[in-house]
């Protein structure tokens, strides 16, 4: 059975008289461990797919199933525990407390999750040894989304969502980025999940997901999925 089952999943947006569907009965089916692309244009529903799966934002019909819990009707007590056990989210622009070291946000989460964090050894894990009291303004691009990486995976969330992860980065530091995102999955096996315009990526996934106008229009296997250090853009 597929770890993640989203089975005709529907999101309207607006009333009757003026309504936005941003998602049209989407079905697709994810494992555990996957290292997943969804791509697709500007609005074709990437973003509200990743959104509704994250338990930030709700379905307007259709079954969402995780780990063999039905999400879709969960009450938001539920909903908060189902974010805090199993999801982690990276984003396009960080959102790192500015004022925080890296250190700091990483502390932040254990704050919000009442569970002890060892902030170094996640900071670690994502190379930034040497930087854990350098604030986000000190840092590199690429060491700002990497600090957002070790802050979203320092739960060990079972689910990695990642929002156009390496939209503000040059080359190098997205390559960085995706290495780190590709170890995550293949050596950790946490099932990460990337949304991106950028048709290159979808080389170093396990599946590509396309999608557009808030259909999915097709789904890809890759047998031989791509390093991403071999990435060319």
């Amino acid at each position: 059975m597929a770890y993640i089952e989203f089975k005709d999943v529907c999101k309207n947006y607006g009333d009757e008289e003026i309504k936005t569907k941003a998602l049209k009965k989407v079905s697709f089916e994810i494992n555990k461990g996957e290292l997943v692309v969804i791509t697709g244009p500007s609005g074709a529903g990437k973003t509200t797919l990743l959104n509704i799966l994250g338990g930030i934002d709700s379905l307007s019909s259709g079954d969402i199933i995780v780990n063999k819990m039905n999400i879709s009707n969960l009450k938001e007590r539920n909903l908060t525990e189902y974010r805090r056990k199993n999801i982690g989210f990276v984003f396009q622009f960080y959102n790192l407390s500015e004022n925080l070291t890296a250190k700091e946000n990483i502390d932040l989460v254990s704050e919000l999750i009442n569970k002890k964090i060892d902030a170094n050894s996640i900071l670690k894990k994502v190379g930034l040894t040497k930087k854990t009291d350098f604030f986000p303004h000190e840092l590199s691009g690429g060491d700002c989304q990497k600090v957002a990486i070790a802050r979203a995976i320092s739960k060990n969330p079972k689910i990695l969502l990642c929002d156009e992860p390496t939209g503000a980065l040059d080359s190098k530091g997205g390559k960085q980025i995706l290495k780190l995102l590709q170890k995550l999955a293949n050596k950790d096996k946490m099932t990460v999940i990337i949304i991106t315009h950028n048709n290159q990526i979808s080389q170093i996934a396990d599946k590509v997901i396309q999608i557009k106008n808030g259909i999915i229009t097709k789904v890809k296997i890759n047998r031989k999925p791509k390093l991403a250090g071999d990435l060319e853009w």
